[in-house]
C-alpha cells in the first residue's frame, strides 16, 4: 500500500517575506507550501527576482532592445550615446540590442540543456539503483566513463567536428557530457530507499515497479532532481557561453558568448569599447548568480534546518 508523502507546511507563514510575497501575487493568491520557503529564504528570494528579471527581459526583448540585433547599419565601433546606449560593434550593430536577446539564447540552453541532463540522469540513476544486478554494473560503468572524460575537451571536439551548427547541437552536446554526475548521485539515493519499509511493504502488496518508482520513489526525491537540474542548468548555461567565445558556436545566434567572441575578434580593448566586452559577461555572471542563490532555498525544501524564520 502506498505510503502518502506529508505536505511541506512551512511555520510563521504570516511573517513579512510572506506578506511581500502576497503583495506581489496578489491577496487572492494562495501560496503553496514548498513556495513560501523558497520566498522566506533572502538568498533564494533576491535569486528569483534576478531570474524574474532576466525572464521579463528575455520576453519583452524586441521592445526593451528597440533595434533588431543584427542590423549593422549603424556607425562601426561607436560609443556610448542616446541612441546607442552601449555603443555599436565593429560590424556597425548596436551593443545593447544583442545584450537583451543574448539572454533568450542562455535562457532556452539553460533550460532545455538542464532538462534533458536532468531526465537522463534520472533515468540512468533510477533503473541502475532499483533494479540492481547485471544492468546496474552495466549502466554504472557508462556513468562512471561519463564521470572520468573531461567533459570540456570533449564538448570542444563534438561541436568542432559536427557537420550542423545552432542551438540544437550545443544543446544536445551539453546534455550528452553532462548527465552522468546527475545519475550517479540519484543511483545513490535509490539505492538507501529501495530498502525502506515502506517501499518493501509496497512490493508485498504486488505494486508494479513503474507506479513504486513512480508513486513511491519519485516524490521523495523531489529536492535532489530540482537541485541537479538547478546544477545542469547552470554548467549548459556556461558550457554554451564557452564555446561560443571559442567560435564553436552558430554565428548567426546571437548570445553572450557569441558577444564575447566578436568582442576580442573585433578588438575592444584597443578601441576602447569597454561595454562591448564586460556587458555580455556581465550579464552571465548574473544569471549564473541567481541559479546560485535559489539553491539557498531548494536546500531548504529538504533540510529544514536550512530554513529561515
Amino acid at each position: 500500500m502506498s505510503t502518502p508523502v506529508p505536505a511541506v507546511r512551512a511555520p510563521g507563514a504570516d511573517t513579512e517575506a510572506v506578506q511581500v510575497a502576497t503583495r506581489v501575487l496578489g491577496r487572492g493568491t494562495r501560496l503553496p507550501g514548498w513556495f513560501v520557503i523558497l520566498w522566506r529564504n533572502g538568498k533564494c528570494r533576491l535569486g528569483l527576482l534576478m531570474l524574474a528579471g532576466f525572464v521579463l527581459v528575455a520576453i519583452f526583448a524586441p521592445v526593451i532592445g528597440r533595434y533588431d540585433p543584427r542590423d549593422d547599419d549603424f556607425d562601426t565601433s561607436a560609443g556610448p550615446s542616446a541612441a546607442h546606449w552601449l555603443g555599436t560593434t565593429a560590424l556597425g550593430e548596436d551593443v545593447f540590442a544583442q545584450l537583451v536577446f543574448g539572454a533568450r539564447t542562455s535562457l532556452v540552453v539553460g533550460i532545455a540543456a538542464g532538462l534533458l541532463c536532468t531526465v537522463i540522469g534520472l533515468v540512468v540513476g533510477l533503473t541502475a539503483g532499483y533494479l540492481g544486478g547485471w544492468l546496474d554494473e552495466v549502466l554504472s560503468f557508462f556513468i562512471n566513463l561519463g564521470l572520468v572524460v573531461p567533459a570540456l575537451p570533449l564538448m570542444v571536439t563534438l561541436a568542432a567536428y559536427s557537420p550542423v551548427r545552432g542551438l540544437t547541437l550545443i544543446i544536445l552536446v551539453i546534455s550528452v557530457t553532462g548527465w552522468a554526475y546527475g545519475a550517479r548521485i540519484k543511483r545513490s539515493q535509490i539505492i538507501t530507499l529501495r530498502t525502506r519499509d515502506y517501499i518493501t511493504a509496497a512490493r508485498f502488496a504486488g505494486d508494479r515497479t513503474a507506479r513504486i518508482i513512480a508513486h513511491e520513489i519519485v516524490p521523495n526525491m523531489t529536492s535532489l532532481i530540482v537541485v541537479g537540474f538547478m546544477g545542469a542548468a547552470l554548467g549548459a548555461i556556461g558550457g554554451e557561453a564557452g564555446l561560443a567565445f571559442l567560435g564553436l558556436g552558430d554565428p548567426q545566434t546571437v548570445s553572450w558568448g557569441t558577444m564575447l567572441n566578436q568582442a576580442s575578434l573585433g578588438g575592444a580593448l584597443l578601441s576602447g569599447q569597454w561595454a562591448w566586452l564586460i556587458a555580455p559577461g556581465a550579464a552571465l555572471a548574473l544569471l549564473i548568480t541567481s541559479f546560485t542563490l535559489i539553491n539557498f532555498g531548494i536546500d531548504a525544501l529538504s533540510n529544514p534546518h536550512l530554513r529561515e524564520d
